[in-house]
């Protein structure tokens, strides 16, 4: 295994982006469409909660990422640009259906499924996953289906509600080293999460696991390589990689940027330590390319 990727020094703060961290301004015909349909359907997207960098290329190939349950989250992550709050116990219980006509009048080949944490639901939102899940498939029966979860805060019986919908993939973002876990997810476990993604494997042994990882919170290169072996030892198939970028001057700063040739790199080791896909770039973020990256897994199981 290489290691020719520098080390970091954590007290080193850069500030302004390098050349190949652009991406396109949104807009276009099917941008326009689609960011209608979401707000005729009362739907939110991750795209837009996230301020997701690749969502102009994304919605012009109509393609999108669904968040449910709403957009405030219970957790205080001090990477996510999503609202945080107290969502009052509320949830919209025709959102499931409403979901399943987007991806019909979308004629979506692959659809991701994601949600902010719902720590005030006894199930963490887990009933409501498996019914889109559902409803997904119902309207569009060729659409593979994708899930990212939150951690359910371990209730594996939960985890186990939305397994049994039958989603094509099931994704858990393991998202920093472990050592950055209380600065950066102070109200999540990084053994719990590897723990879902062995859980998720074992309940449903051919169901693709995926996870994905951030770099430039501050993490060294051997941290960031002993992740990722955890994570392919928690028997996960795809992987994606992604430079932070921070949303605001309130949440984390970015500590270094990693170059294109250092993503190309990391996508051989993780070749090699044995996941099915590696997608690894500047802006890769969790759904980008999904559907590529299932078919690629696919075709290596």
């Amino acid at each position: 295994m290489t290691n020719s990727l520098p080390l970091v020094n954590h007290n080193t703060i850069v500030r302004k982006h390098p050349p190949w961290i652009k991406a396109r301004i949104p807009g276009g015909g099917n941008y326009a469409e689609l960011k209608s349909l979401m707000r005729d359907l009362n739907l939110h997207t991750v795209c837009e909660e996230a301020k997701c960098p690749n969502i102009g290329e994304c919605w012009n190939s109509r393609t999108a990422t669904f968040m449910i349950l709403g957009d405030v989250c219970t957790r205080r992550c001090m990477f996510c640009a999503v609202k945080k709050g107290k969502p009052g116990g509320i949830v919209d219980t025709d959102e499931p259906r409403r979901l399943g006509e987007a991806v019909a009048n979308l004629k979506l080949n692959h659809v991701v499924i994601t949600s902010v944490n719902r720590d005030d639901l006894p199930d963490g939102g887990a009933s409501i996953f498996a019914e889109c899940i559902k409803e997904a498939r119902k309207s569009r029966p060729s659409c593979s289906v994708e899930v990212l979860i939150p951690d359910l805060e371990g209730n594996w019986d939960a985890l186990e509600v939305i397994v049994n919908a039958e989603p094509e993939v099931l994704n858990h973002n393991t998202e920093t080293v472990k050592r950055l876990y209380r600065r950066s997810r102070p109200y999540a476990d990084y053994q719990q999460s590897l723990t879902l993604l062995k859980t998720s494997k074992n309940l449903k042994p051919e169901m693709i696991t995926k996870s994905g990882l951030m770099v430039g919170l501050g993490e060294t290169i051997i941290e960031l390589l002993e992740t990722m072996q955890d994570i392919r030892d928690s028997a996960c198939d795809i992987l994606t990689i992604g430079q932070y970028l921070s949303p605001s001057k309130r949440h984390l700063p970015i500590q270094r940027y990693y170059t294109p040739e250092e993503f190309d790199e990391l996508k051989e080791i993780g070749i090699e330590m044995g996941f099915h896909h590696i997608e690894s770039g500047p802006l890769v973020r969790s759904s980008y390319h999904a559907g590529e990256q299932v078919n690629s897994s696919a075709l290596k199981s």
